[in-house]
């Protein structure tokens, strides 16, 4: 099974006004580079849930740092044309230079000469956060919707709640519980 969630969220409060989960059969065996390819079936049954959409979607992986430019943030911006950022915890390509332990530190990543992403430390003895354009969302704009949107985790609140969401944590089960 392939499990995807999508929340809504207050800007800017980043208050969780509405979630869906999908879960669907897995109709695509893993092959790397062509992740979104896999995933991008229960993402959509899930945004076809909403009732709100969103204005912006963060996406839990790549946008064009991917190997062939179309990581799963870009995929499903153009399937669905909403802009997208992706945030992604892993490097696929590209290279950057070593960041300070600093939260803040910023770097771009580069591939062929190319800036696909930055780099950025979100907090302190964390690994870095790989931020980049998904569809219709400057590389600059990017970033600073992702630091707009955190509040104290390494994770933007759009992401952390989506996953918060789709495997139950403690965070979404009280929040779960104090809803009229």
């Amino acid at each position: 099974m392939t499990r995807a969630a999508m929340v809504v969220l207050k800007y800017p409060s980043l208050e969780l006004v509405e979630y869906k989960v999908a879960r669907i059969a897995t109709t695509m065996p893993y092959i790397p580079g062509f992740l979104s390819f896999r995933e991008y079936p229960a993402l959509l049954a899930a945004w076809e849930q909403l009732s709100q959409k969103p204005d912006l979607l963060f996406v839990d992986g790549h946008g064009i740092s991917h190997p062939r430019r179309l990581g799963v943030a870009s995929h499903f911006g153009l399937l669905v044309d909403v802009p997208t950022i992706g945030v992604a915890k892993k490097r696929l390509c590209g290279k950057f230079e070593p960041l300070s332990a600093e939260p803040g530190a910023l770097a771009p990543l580069i591939d062929k000469g190319e800036q696909l992403a930055w780099v950025w430390r979100s907090k302190a003895r964390c690994n870095p956060l790989f931020i980049a354009t998904g569809h219709r969302v400057s590389m600059d704009s990017a970033l600073a919707w992702v630091q707009r949107c955190m509040k104290g985790y390494r994770l933007p609140e759009p992401t952390r709640w989506a996953d918060a969401v789709a495997s139950s944590r403690p965070a979404f089960v009280r929040w779960q519980e104090i809803q009229p």
